[in-house]
């Protein structure tokens, strides 16, 4: 199914990241999605460690078609319904005699996270938001994969490799996401150049009765004929208005390198 493609990963928890309004924020943790035999239908599971070193987990299987579908265990929902809505997004809500208990949104973020939100009642029926962070998982796994495996206990190097590992991939996200602010910071930068060398030839196309001095500023206006004029009389000289002319366009500013910008 190409809108989960994004999505299908084992993924692992920074739980420092998180914020917890119901349960207790767990220890590390393990979110896995996976595809489904049938079209369009996805396995999530889930399994973490609390902080007593204690295992948990859950796994259950939907169809991402929009659709509201039966839930295998009634004890917690009627029906389950999950739909993406963009390559970086989807939803899953659980619900129960009419009401929506559970409602998870996963969302794909810029710098390669997911995060998970959980909106929900809990026990006593109070709203509660339980937000967590993912990482794609690194191969060295310090716990069980599934609800029912054995604990797997690390070895020494496993646990250096692993941190070795997740501090690599922190550092490049990092350093990627530094090198997409670059990008962003030239792309604003060239449309900047090319929005004066737009207004420069404008200029040097319009009719000029003076020699132009850098860094000063003129005025430029638009005749009747859509031709243009630089002047040295500003609209307020004018009374606010273009004078003769039908149109103020800008006021402007030679620079140094003899391109005009707009003040």
């Amino acid at each position: 199914m190409t809108e989960s493609y994004n999505f299908i990963a084992a993924w692992q928890l920074f739980p420092e990241k998180g914020t917890y309004e119901k349960g207790e924020r767990p220890k590390s943790a393990i979110y896995k999605i996976e595809n489904g035999s049938e079209k369009k239908e996805i396995t999530i599971s889930s399994n973490w460690y609390t902080l007593k070193n204690e295992s948990l987990g859950f796994t259950y299987r939907l169809t991402a078609d929009g659709l509201v579908h039966p839930y295998s265990d009634n004890n917690f929902a009627d029906s389950v319904q999950a739909s993406f809505e963009t390559a970086l997004s989807f939803t899953v809500s659980f619900v129960k005699s009419g009401e929506t208990m559970l409602t998870v949104q996963h969302q794909l973020q810029p710098n390669g996270y997911m995060k998970v939100i959980q909106q929900g009642l809990d026990d006593k029926g109070q709203q509660f938001i339980n937000t967590e962070i993912y990482h794609k998982q690194m191969s060295v796994v310090p716990y069980a994969t599934s609800a029912s495996g054995a604990l797997i206990r690390p070895t020494e190097q496993g646990v250096i490799r692993h941190k070795a590992l997740s501090a690599m991939e922190e550092q490049t996200n990092m350093q990627l996401d530094q090198i997409r602010r670059q990008i962003e910071l030239l792309a604003i930068q060239a449309q900047e150049i090319q929005m004066r060398k737009e207004l420069s030839m404008i200029i040097y196309d319009a009719k000029l009765n003076f020699k132009p001095v850098i860094g000063n500023t003129y005025f430029l206006y638009q005749k009747k004929d859509s031709s243009h004029v630089l002047s040295l009389i500003s609209p307020a000289e004018y009374g606010g208005g273009a004078g003769p002319y039908q149109a103020f366009v800008a006021a402007v500013k030679l620079l140094a390198d003899h391109t005009w910008i707009e003040v």
